[in-house]
């Protein structure tokens, strides 16, 4: 198969798998910073100005159920099964991964979590939008990783700034399920919320974001704070904001090596 020359080649693989996925009934949705990109055709010209560079990455979730499902579709597709004693174990047990017969290019199917620094559930939320899995969960991928380096700023920045806040999903960012989600655990709410402070404070340094860019981002960063604030937190939450981060709040990513 070769590496993608372009973006579209990208993504029309992208669509040619869900495509072949849906008429299986099988609820394949592409996350990570495809995702977003493929959902942000108003603002893409921002990749330019932003100075950011996509990879060609395929991330795919499903539900754990379709595990035999997802294999003999990337089989039947021309992907093989990437074996690694790694997927034997605990990781392996949400993810499976797949390699084109040349080793060229590498897919991930996450099994109805993204376990990274935090764990987003996506049970009930495939049917939500296709191909991309729903826009709120694309925004949490991004900001949940403690580390967060400039490619994750910048891919919430272009979300953020092609969608509004909102209370539904549909092409909007829906607030109130971040909130709901960040509302039992204090750990992911912490983190959110650092990270939605560490993009405004990024946003004068982008000389490709105008004036009314940067406003609109912070008057949507500010509405997502607002909402997560008043949304009643649970006790868990409560017992564990006492602790604070003097005691570690989010998980080590094992990352998978592949040959």
């Amino acid at each position: 198969m070769g590496e993608f020359a372009t973006f579209d080649e990208f993504t029309k693989e992208i669509r040619r798998i869900i495509t072949v996925a849906d008429e299986r009934k099988v609820p394949l949705r592409i996350m990570g910073g495809a995702a977003i990109r493929m959902h942000c055709p108003n603002y893409s010209f921002l990749y330019e100005q932003l100075k950011r560079i996509p990879k060609h990455d395929m991330d795919f979730v499903t539900y754990s159920k379709f595990r035999p499902h997802t294999k003999k579709l990337f089989m039947d597709l021309g992907y093989e099964p990437y074996i690694s004693l790694m997927l034997t174990g605990a990781t392996g047990r949400h993810r499976q991964i797949f390699n084109d017969k040349e080793g060229n290019k590498a897919i991930d199917v996450f099994l109805d979590v993204l376990e990274m620094c935090h764990v987003i559930d996506f049970t009930g939320r495939l049917e939500v939008d296709t191909p991309t899995v729903p826009l709120a969960e694309l925004l949490l991928q991004k900001l949940q990783i403690v580390q967060t380096n400039e490619k994750d700023i910048q891919d919430a920045i272009i979300l953020l700034r092609e969608h509004e806040i909102g209370d539904s999903d549909k092409e909007h960012v829906n607030g109130d399920h971040i909130a709901s989600v960040l509302a039992n655990e204090w750990g992911f709410w912490y983190t959110i919320t650092l990270n939605c402070q560490k993009i405004k404070e990024f946003l004068p340094k982008y000389d490709g974001l105008s004036k009314e860019d940067r406003d609109i981002l912070s008057e949507r960063i500010d509405k997502l704070l607002k909402i997560i604030e008043e949304k009643p937190k649970t006790l868990a939450w409560r017992l564990r904001a006492k602790v604070g981060p003097s005691v570690k709040w989010y998980n080590l990513v094992e990352e998978v090596q592949r040959d």
